[in-house]
């Protein structure tokens, strides 16, 4: 008689999956008992083995690299800073683990998993089913020792960053109520980059980095507090060039900087590494899958043009921002600075950080695929720059500014943004940049909070449109310069009717009433935007 097996177990026998879980085929710790400051030699995930069958549909992605042993030396608490470490708190993402560490002077470190687990972010009642091992399975897709090789190329691209070292952490005591959770496995233990980062000359030296949501609190509250633009291009246009693609407001800390009368600026700490050389068009499946998740993008040999859209989108709505008062020329300086800094002798030597065994596996394929994705910056920003140039928003602060909107002749218009004293007065210059139609569709400028000005200098051409959001606060909206018979612009003012001066000619401007959305009325509003709020 013919036994029928339950359809979920013909699935995985069809796609070579264990009906166990994984955890059961991974490789069985070492000893608990390991002396302090020695070595050992194991594989960071050897249940990503799979059969050939599996690897073609879902992928052979870097599954030799997660199963071969490596030398690692075993981490201890006591001696790995002056002082000894402490473990205090449990965090991460839905994939990495960290633990957070304190050391005797007060400066905090982060052991972070090298293996990942991304069932976390499902149900708990598929966490253990074949969705959940299947998911578990792409972990696959990270080199597991991708983030230990950045440190030596960020520096050379002028890119702050993390210096994470591989440790092996064993059964350790000292580790308390985190033992049974941390115990017998790889991390990358590196800086916790907040607070006094002074002695770490990769954060900048700075005695101030921030989080995300306190950088956009402050850049939201006043024009005093800014970022540095070309600085952020080059940490952006670095994560393209090592296919990182999952770069939202998370990822990222501020270094705190003063800058000058009495401004602050504020530089970017990329950080957290775990998808940059992500390999997953490789199996039958997964090439399927990244047809429609365009932003799950494979590090090749060539960044594809039609591909910078995907590659970019977490990090869309900070580019769009941060980068807003950058022209074309400042977008190829940074590429082509970056592409000559980026020297195959750095590449090289940046490989060789890696353990040996690794090494053997990637480091052939890393040569080629980085000395070609860097070849590419120039016309890769150029890309980028003009995806972004599209369809542009300004935004000002909870404070008055003054946003000037001045005709520049056929196609194009001058956009100047100042922060507005209290005489009415143009202040500081916080940006300013000239638009064109043949690149530029509209540009969107919001007041967000306090008595704002717009001024509309002669006539723009009406190619270029342009909206005026007043948001919070009591503004002013005037035309200036206008010629007599002038032909009607494309300038559309939104009014949100709670108290503006509007001294327009309505026959050249269009005015429209709206209601707010969320996350465009003032700086909480902007909060939301960048998912901070």
């Amino acid at each position: 008689m013919l036994t029928l097996l339950p359809t979920y177990r013909l699935l995985l026998l069809a796609l070579s999956l264990p009906a166990a879980s994984s955890r059961a085929q991974a490789q069985a710790p070492p000893p608990s008992v390991i002396p302090a400051d020695s070595l050992v030699h194991v594989a960071a995930g050897p249940q990503y083995r799979r059969g050939w069958l599996h690897q073609l549909m879902w992928g052979f992605h870097y599954r030799q690299e997660w199963a071969e042993p490596v030398t690692a030396p075993v981490f201890n608490l006591r001696t790995a800073v002056p002082g000894g470490l402490k473990p205090v708190k449990e965090g991460g993402s839905f994939q990495t683990r960290n633990l957070r560490l304190v050391a005797a002077d007060g400066r905090q470190y982060v052991l972070r998993s090298v293996d990942k687990d991304a069932t976390a972010a499902l149900p708990e009642d598929l966490r253990n089913g074949w969705i959940g091992r299947l998911m578990k399975d792409q972990t696959s897709v990270i080199h597991p020792y991708g983030a230990y090789i950045v440190p030596r190329l960020a520096q050379a691209a002028g890119v702050y960053h993390t210096n994470p070292r591989l440790y092996f952490l064993p059964d350790d005591p000292a580790l308390g109520e985190f033992r049974s959770a941390f115990a017998n496995a790889l991390y990358l233990f590196e800086e916790r980059p907040e607070g006094d980062q002074r002695m770490v000359s990769s954060f900048g030296a700075s005695d101030r980095v921030i989080s995300s949501k306190h950088a956009f609190t402050q850049l939201v509250a006043t024009p005093r507090v800014h970022v540095d633009a070309r600085h952020y291009l080059r940490s952006r246009l670095f994560d393209m060039w090592l296919g990182d693609w999952s770069r939202r407001e998370d990822q990222w800390r501020w270094a705190a900087f003063p800058g000058p009368d009495s401004t602050t600026v504020l530089r970017a700490i990329p950080r957290d590494r775990d998808h940059a050389f992500f390999k997953f068009d490789d199996g039958v499946l997964t090439r399927i899958v990244s047809f429609v998740k365009t932003n799950y993008q494979t590090f090749t040999r060539d960044i594809k043009l039609h591909d910078v859209e995907g590659l970019n989108r977490a990090a869309r709505p900070m580019d769009k921002s941060l980068l807003v008062y950058l022209s074309e020329q400042d977008f190829h300086q940074v590429a082509d600075s970056m592409r000559l800094a980026l020297t195959d002798k750095v590449i090289a030597e940046a490989l060789q950080v890696w353990p040996k065994e690794v090494y053997a596996l990637s480091g052939e394929e890393f040569q080629q695929k980085l000395q070609s994705r860097r070849e590419q910056l120039p016309r890769v920003a150029e890309e980028f720059y003009r995806q972004l140039a599209r369809d542009v928003e300004i935004p000002g602060t909870d404070q008055p500014e003054r946003f000037v909107v001045e005709a520049a002749g056929p196609w194009q218009a001058w956009v100047r943004v100042y922060a507005l004293r209290p005489d009415g007065t143009n202040g500081r210059l916080i940006g300013q940049r000239l638009f064109d139609a043949r690149q530029t569709g509209s540009v969107s400028l919001f007041g967000l909070g306090g008595n704002d000005e717009f001024q509309l200098v002669g006539q723009p051409d009406r190619r270029l449109r342009i909206h005026l959001y007043d948001g919070q606060g009591q503004d002013l909206v005037q035309q200036l310069q206008v010629l007599p018979r002038a032909l009607k612009t494309r300038v559309t003012i939104h009014d949100s009717g709670d108290g503006n001066l509007l001294k327009i000619d309505k026959k050249q401007v269009d005015l429209e009433a709206y209601q707010p959305k969320a996350n465009e009325y003032d700086g909480y509003g902007w909060l939301l935007r960048h998912r901070l709020y």
